[in-house]
This record gives structure tokens, C-alpha cells and sequence, in this order.
């Protein structure tokens, strides 16, 4: 399809109209492939209420598989139309019932366990039509070998004006700027508007800090290295942060204008509520990534738009929340699933065992999403109190479904055993007290492991550092890009052993790092990592504490290489894989930092420790 740009005006400004000379010849339409099979293009659509656009949405996926194999995943949102019923009567798609409104960032994260077996992730608004291959040219700028992790589409509206969809990266200026000018003289200095209004940024391809997020293709690979999107923006923002994880991790973030969407606009619709929310999100988004003076200074410019426009009251709606926080947790948020309906198929599937060791704080918060499926049957739960002081013991036993043992010693392996000694079922998944895991992550790894062909396995998990200080975000920044730790069973918080490779194992030893111990016992083709709802692991929230499980994780590691050979000397391997995961100035510094608070924690196990060292710092609840 050849594109000629015409002018458009548009508020007073200049925007370009993309026009099709020539007529697309009719594609025939195509099946998608189901979940076991590769894809070229997993498609996640987030849906509410959403039965009058899908059609159109649908029929131009359809039509995109004479150039592409695609799978589609459909999340629905609790919709109250027919959208689930048209759905479902397309028997090629997978659809996810998400049991309550997530949101965008939730939606998405519901689908990404079923983008398995891909090369890219298409992210994509319901109310959206598709010219003739602009899924296969965004396909095709991702590119194997390049450094781009995300493709984002040019976006015409209703009228097929250019949407200006190209944003820059949230900044104090910016903000100002918007503040005082809105809508009016577009073309100000670029550093005084996040929205880029430009008509010339709209016709040739190049890097952006990103764009509104109602189509975005991914780099599969990347999406497993940077894990969930952030589910606390429920609505705006969300892509925002997204975006600049991408950028973060080394690749860009590519505009490509030959691939084009229309947008009907307003799918996810508008409200006073909404409209607030996106303003309280981007003073959330200052909040996560800067300092708090920066924030609360980002806060009255934000505060200062609303003002300047409170003569209309939706705005003065909107800056009595910005100005009162208090208020922020009446807006629209997820409304999380009740976890009844994961509780299908048969009953005793399995145990789950938690030692724990003084986890007062997280113990109830990390077991009650369980207790369900251990007081209707479905699983084991034992909790293992192993050396308490505090209240642990006494939290989880009010905890419905929850087997309590306690222990006088204060050793993990002695929980490990003591919790095998007292389950029944098999197989079984071992948790650490202070993450946090969904009752479908349980049962899917639980019935992996039943299948017989694996012996050993853990669900998805992803960081939570967003109370962390910078150093520590950039180290696991560096972390996650490391392939050997998306493939381990160390490092999650969790992992399961049917009875034959527990067998193997036979007690657990008095060693530091279970998990590593665990992993090094099987080759790669007896364990396997089980899409999942991703299992919350909370990072250290400062350095000291970093430092503190970094060096207990290496005195684990010495210990192996003593007692088994068959522990590998990762120390070369893991700096190449630092070294390689450099793609930018971001991603050096990244690596800078890990290797250096490395080096540092090796050095300083050569001191005993005076006690067990753990990561307080996270260890509070939220």
C-alpha cells in the first residue's frame, strides 16, 4: 500500500491525513494457532464491553495470518455485553476470563502466560482496525537481530487524521508547559510538551520515548526479561512505564509509520473518575521513578493544570484529588477476581509447604490467597514455623486450611523435612513465606509435575522493586537479563518436586540456598518453568540489604561447590551474560552495578556472619 500524506487542520494545527492510492487486493482469511503451537504474533486483546468493535478487529487479524502465523488471546474484563459470547464463538481464540476488572496492565498480564512459543507480543486496544500488513511491518521492524524491543504504529483517527500517538518521556518542563499551554501553540519547544505535535514526526520512521499504548508489538523475549506490567495504574500511565522499562533494558522503542492502525478512541471510556485517575497517575508515575522532592513538585504542576481550568468541573473535581491523597484510593481500580472459579478439576492435587521463619508481617498476606483451595481440598498447606519469636505461628493457624508445625530450630532444611514428613500428597511445591502467589500458579505447576515427563518445576515470577532505591532497581534491571536466571528453579521462591525427583534428592541437607541445591540436581530436559501468573518476589529496598542476601546466596553457592560437584562455576558465564546484555548507556550502567555490588558481596563473605543474614528491608507489609 502506497501512502501519500495530506494535510489536515486540525485546532489550529497542521496534521497529515494518510490516504491509500492503491487498493489492497482482498486476503483470504486464515485460523489462528492454538497455544502449543509457534506463533510468528501472539496477539493480547484487553476487552470490556467491547462486542461493537471486535468484529472489525477480529476480521483484520484474520486477515493479517496470510502473512503471519498469530495466535490471539482475548482478556475480558467482567464485561456485561455480549463480548464474552462473541468471543467464544470464535473457537481458534483464547479467551481468559480476568474474574473482575483488572484494568489495562492487569488484562495484559492475565494473557502473557498463554504467549508462550512466540517471536513478538501484539498489545492491542479492542477498538482498533488494521490496514492490510501493519501487523507484518511491525513484525518486521522488531527484526531479529536488531535492537529494537518494542514497534509502535502510526494511529489515525475516526477521520483518518493522524492521532498524535508520540510522546515524550514525562519530564518537570513538559509538565509546565502542558500546564500552561494545553492545547494551544502546539509547536512551543520541544522540552515544553510531553505530546510531539510535529507533522514531520509522523512520516519517516525513528526511535520515540514512547506512545500511547493502544497497539504495541514486543520483542517476546524481552517481555520475559522485564516481566508484568505495572498493575497499580490500572488505567494511563501503565504503558508509560512499560515503555521506559524497555528502554532501560538497552533497546529502543521504534515508530514506524507504514504500519497503521485507526482508533475509534474513548473504548476504555470517559468519566470525571477517569479523567481524574490519569492526572493521579502520572503524579504515581513521578513517585515511582524520582525522588520524593522531584515528585511533589511534579504534584502542584499537575495541580496547577487543574487549576488553571477549574473554571470547568470536571477539573475542579480533579484537583481536589490531586491535592488530597486521601482520595486517591476511591478511584478506579482493579477489582480483583474472587478465587473460587480457579478452583476447578479434582481435588488433591498436591502439597504446598512454607518454612517460616519470623514472618509475622507477610504471613497472612502471602497464605490467604491459598486457603480456598486447602479448605475446599484441592491442596495441602502446611506451614512450617521453624525458630519463631513472633506471632507467625499464631497468624497462620487462623488462617482457614493452614497445618501449622513448629520447630524449636531455626533452620529452613529442617522445615523442608519437617513439611515432608507431614504431607500426604504428591507432588508438592515448596514457597517462601514472604512472596506472593495466586492459587492457578499453585495448581498449574502442581499439575505439570503430575504429568510424569518433568521432575522438578516453578512458576513465572517477576521483581517488585518499586520501593527500591536506584541502585537496587538498576541491579535487577541487570539481573533480569540474564538468561540462566529465567531458566532456573533458585531465585523464584518457589519450586515443586514430584515424589520420583524428590526421591533423587531424598532429606534436604543443612545447606544455605535449597533452591540451588535443588536445581543443580536436575539436567535441563528433567525441569521445566511453568507459565504462570507470575509469583511476586519483593527485592531489597536499599543496598545494605541487597548486600546482605547477595552474600548469603554466595556463601550457598561455595557450600555446593564443596559438597557437590556437580555445582557449576557460574562466575564466567555470568559476567559474558552481563557484559552482552549492554545494549545502551542505561543497560552499561545496569551492569556496572550489578557486577560491582557482586564483587563487593563475594569479598565480604569472606567475613563468618555473626548471624543469619535475610533482606529485612522488604519484609513490610503493603
Amino acid at each position: 500500500m502506497q501512502l501519500s500524506l495530506g494535510s489536515v487542520r486540525r485546532g489550529g494545527v497542521i496534521l497529515r491525513k494518510v490516504e491509500s492510492k492503491v487498493k489492497s487486493p482482498r486476503i483470504s482469511r486464515g485460523r489462528f494457532v492454538p497455544v502449543r503451537e509457534h506463533a510468528d504474533v501472539a496477539i493480547v486483546v484487553v476487552t470490556f464491553n467491547s462486542s461493537r468493535d471486535l468484529p472489525r478487529l477480529l476480521e483484520d487479524l484474520r486477515a493479517a495470518t496470510e502473512d503471519l502465523s498469530i495466535r490471539v488471546i482475548a482478556v475480558d474484563n467482567r464485561s456485561s455485553d455480549s463480548t464474552v459470547e462473541l468471543l467464544r464463538s470464535h473457537t481458534d481464540i483464547v479467551v481468559v476470563d480476568a474474574g473482575g476488572n483488572l484494568g489495562y496492565a492487569g488484562g495484559i498480564n492475565a494473557g502473557l502466560p498463554f504467549t508462550d512459543q512466540c517471536d513478538s507480543i501484539l498489545i492491542l486496544n479492542p477498538d482498533l482496525s488494521l490496514a492490510p500488513g501493519a501487523v507484518a511491518r511491525m513484525h518486521a521492524t522488531l527484526g531479529p537481530e536488531s535492537d529494537v524491543g518494542a514497534v509502535v504504529p502510526l494511529i489515525l483517527d475516526e477521520d483518518d487524521a493522524v492521532y498524535p500517538s508520540i510522546r515524550r518521556e514525562p519530564s518537570m518542563a513538559g509538565a509546565l508547559g502542558d500546564a500552561l499551554f494545553g492545547s494551544h501553540m502546539r509547536l512551543r519547544p520541544k522540552f515544553l510538551s510531553e505530546t510531539v505535535h510535529r507533522a514531520a514526526e509522523y512520516r519517516t520512521p525513528h526511535d520515540v520515548d514512547w506512545a500511547t499504548g493502544a497497539a504495541v508489538l514486543l520483542r517476546a523475549a524481552l517481555v520475559r526479561e522485564l516481566g508484568a506490567w505495572n498493575e497499580r495504574f490500572f488505567l494511563y500511565s501503565e504503558e508509560t512505564d512499560y515503555l521506559r522499562r524497555v528502554r532501560e533494558s538497552g533497546r529502543s522503542v521504534r515508530f514506524e509509520p507504514s504500519a497503521v492502525v485507526r482508533h475509534r478512541q474513548g473504548g476504555s471510556g470517559t468519566s470525571p473518575a477517569l479523567a481524574a485517575l490519569m492526572a493521579v497517575n502520572r503524579v504515581r508515575y513521578a513517585e515511582l521513578h524520582h525522588g520524593p522532592a522531584y515528585a511533589a513538585l511534579f504534584r502542584t504542576v499537575v495541580a496547577l493544570a487543574e487549576l488553571l481550568r477549574s473554571y470547568d468541573p470536571p477539573h475542579r473535581r480533579t484537583l481536589a484529588i490531586v491535592l488530597d491523597r486521601r482520595r486517591w484510593s476511591g478511584l478506579p481500580q482493579a477489582q480483583r477476581p474472587a478465587p473460587v472459579p480457579v478452583l476447578q478439576g479434582p481435588l488433591r492435587r498436591g502439597a504446598v509447604i512454607v518454612p517460616a521463619f519470623n514472618e509475622a508481617a507477610l504471613i497472612e498476606q502471602s497464605i490467604t490467597p491459598l486457603s480456598s483451595a486447602a479448605v475446599e481440598g484441592y491442596i495441602e498447606l502446611i506451614v512450617v514455623c521453624n525458630g519463631c519469636t513472633d506471632d507467625t505461628p499464631e497468624i497462620a493457624r487462623g488462617i482457614p486450611g493452614v497445618t501449622v508445625v513448629e520447630l524449636e530450630e531455626g533452620s529452613k532444611s529442617a522445615a523442608l523435612n519437617a513439611g515432608d514428613r507431614t504431607a500426604t500428597l504428591w507432588p508438592r511445591l515448596y514457597l517462601d513465606a514472604d512472596i506472593e502467589i495466586q492459587v492457578s500458579a499453585v495448581l498449574a505447576v502442581l499439575d505439570r509435575l503430575s504429568t510424569g515427563d518433568v521432575l522438578a518445576a516453578r512458576p513465572n515470577f517477576r521483581y517488585d522493586s518499586d520501593c527500591a532505591g536506584r541502585l537496587v532497581r538498576s541491579y535487577y534491571r541487570a539481573r533480569r537479563r540474564i538468561p540462566q536466571h529465567r531458566q532456573s528453579l533458585w531465585g523464584a521462591g518457589a519450586y515443586g518436586l514430584s515424589a520420583e525427583g524428590h526421591e533423587r534428592i531424598g532429606e534436604f541437607p543443612s545447606r544455605t540456598g535449597d533452591d540451588l541445591f535443588v536445581d543443580t540436581q536436575f539436567d535441563a530436559s528433567e525441569k521445566v518453568v511453568v507459565p504462570t501468573q507470575p509469583v511476586v518476589v519483593r527485592t531489597p529496598t536499599d543496598v545494605g540489604s541487597l548486600l546482605a542476601i547477595l552474600r548469603r546466596s554466595h556463601r550457598g553457592w561455595l557450600e555446593a561447590r564443596v559438597t557437590d560437584n556437580r555445582t557449576p562455576s557460574t562466575r564466567a558465564a555470568t559476567v559474558s551474560a552481563v557484559l552482552r546484555s549492554i545494549h545502551g548507556p542505561r543497560s552499561t550502567v545496569d551492569a556496572v552495578v550489578y557486577l560491582g555490588l557482586a564483587l563487593v558481596a563475594r569479598r565480604s563473605t569472606r567475613r563468618k556472619p555473626v548471624r543469619w543474614e535475610r533482606d529485612e528491608s522488604s519484609r513490610q507489609r503493603r
